[in-house]
Order: structure tokens, then C-alpha cells, then sequence
């Protein structure tokens, strides 16, 4: 790829002579690279290779998780099937999840490795190791609770994934928040708790203006649009996860702003 170099240089040349042609080629390298780095990680063949090893490392990473308190209980296993189910797995695909979670959780699963081969494949796009956290926290969260060693887990992991403590917190907290509107009751009364919730899993308080609020919502929903994750590398059986997601984002969303409307 050499575009950048031929424009870069044609300026230099022109504006500095000989040795601006040289700074000219120079800086069109950078970029020539920048913009060869961003083609491929968009292409069909990275998107397909970031599909395959986001998927591994999912349910990898719910194995280990599940063992981290020493034993997997039958509760666990009923959790990963609730998972499978949901993402309406074919059979072949059930039966690698349920490999690989087994893997995850064996005495020889190799963590460090297993995130680091994620990131390496993710690349420049801190968003798809953001996506992957968020996904392991929510379905950490499909059963109603994450317990302190898979707390812990997802703490390690985390830290792998480039997270500190600070910031798996916040998203801990959002994604507890939004839980209490998963498949909400229409009929269910609003209180000030619920209140409190619904700015909570939008990562706000109380305190905040209508444009922040705006703001904080349609960067969430921007997070969890099908197109955006499909485009990043989130493989489409995953994309259930996300509309729930965006379900429960959505309705704090009108609780706060029918609250505000009502308070006016």
C-alpha cells in the first residue's frame, strides 16, 4: 500500500524540496501502515477469525468461572445450559460450547494464554475487549447473583483483558442495575429504588442533565446495536445477549424520563 506515501511525498516535495519529499514519504508510511492495520481488521477474514476465537474464549472463560469456587455445582451446569439455550445453539454448536466450558473449567486450562490470544486476535479495538467483559458479566448474572470467586475471576480476568478494578465495578454495577429490568412487568410500580436503579444502569445519577442522559443512552445502545457488534466480531448467535441488553437499558431509560416528563 502505497498511497500514502505518494501524496505524502508529492506535498513534501513540493512544500520542502528534497527533503520535505523525504519527511513527506516518511510520514506516508505511518499512515500507508495505519490504514493497511484498519482495512485488515475489517476485512471478511479478520472479522471471521475474531467470530471464531470470541466465541472459544466465551465459553472458556464461563468454565473457568464456574470453577473458581474448587467445584462446578449442578446449578452451574444449569446455568451454562440456560446460556446454550439462549443463544439458540445448533447441535454441533451446543456440543463445542459444552467442550469448551469443560475445558475452561479443567485443572489444565490455561488462562493467561487463553485471554491473551483473544486480545492478540482483537487488536486495536478496545471496544470488542469491552464487549467480551460485558458479555461474561451478563451471563454471570443469568442466574441472579455472581458469587465472590466468580467475582474474583472475573476480577483476573478483567485485569488480562486491560479493565482495572475501578472500571469493572462500573460495569458491574450498570449491568446489576439493568437486571432489575429484565423482562420487566409493565404492571410493576414505580419506586424511588427502581429510580435509583434505572440511573444506575445507565452508569448516571440522579444529578444528571437531560443532554447527559441522552448522551449515556444512546452511547449504551450504540454498545449493543446487532450491526456494530456483527461488525466487530460478535459471533450472530450472541446477539440475543445483546437485544435483552438493550431491552433493559431501554426501560430505565423511560422510567427516568417519565419520571422527569411527569416531575415538570
Amino acid at each position: 500500500m502505497i498511497f500514502g506515501k505518494l501524496v505524502a511525498g508529492a506535498i513534501g516535495l513540493i512544500v520542502g524540496g528534497p527533503i520535505g519529499l523525504i519527511a513527506g514519504l516518511f510520514l506516508g508510511h505511518i499512515f500507508d501502515r495505519g490504514l493497511g492495520q484498519t482495512l485488515q481488521a475489517g476485512s471478511a477474514e479478520n472479522i471471521a477469525r475474531i467470530k471464531e476465537q470470541f466465541f472459544e474464549t466465551i465459553f472458556l472463560l464461563l468454565g473457568y468461572m464456574a470453577k473458581a469456587d474448587g467445584r462446578i455445582s449442578q446449578q452451574e451446569v444449569d446455568h451454562t445450559e440456560m446460556i446454550i439455550r439462549q443463544m439458540r445453539l445448533d447441535s454441533t454448536q451446543r456440543q463445542r460450547a459444552i467442550d469448551l466450558f469443560r475445558r475452561g473449567a479443567s485443572p489444565e486450562f490455561q488462562l493467561h494464554s487463553t485471554v491473551s490470544a483473544f486480545v492478540e486476535v482483537a487488536g486495536r479495538q478496545p471496544q470488542l475487549r469491552q464487549t467480551m467483559l460485558l458479555f461474561l458479566i451478563s451471563l454471570a448474572l443469568a442466574d441472579h447473583g455472581i458469587e465472590p470467586e466468580e467475582h474474583e475471576a472475573l476480577g483476573t480476568i478483567a485485569a488480562l483483558l486491560g479493565f482495572n478494578r475501578l472500571q469493572l465495578e462500573q460495569l458491574l454495577r450498570m449491568a446489576q442495575a439493568q437486571e432489575q429490568f429484565h423482562h420487566r412487568d409493565a404492571g410493576q410500580p414505580d419506586s424511588p429504588d427502581r429510580l435509583q436503579a434505572a440511573y444506575a444502569a445507565l452508569g448516571l445519577t440522579a444529578a444528571a442533565g437531560d443532554r447527559e442522559l441522552k448522551h449515556a443512552y444512546r452511547k449504551l445502545m450504540s454498545q449493543n446495536h446487532p450491526d456494530k457488534l456483527i461488525a466487530r466480531g460478535v459471533p450472530e448467535d450472541m446477539l440475543q445477549v445483546a437485544t435483552e441488553k438493550s431491552q433493559e437499558i431501554t426501560a430505565a431509560y423511560d422510567l427516568i424520563r417519565k419520571h422527569r416528563n411527569g416531575s415538570r
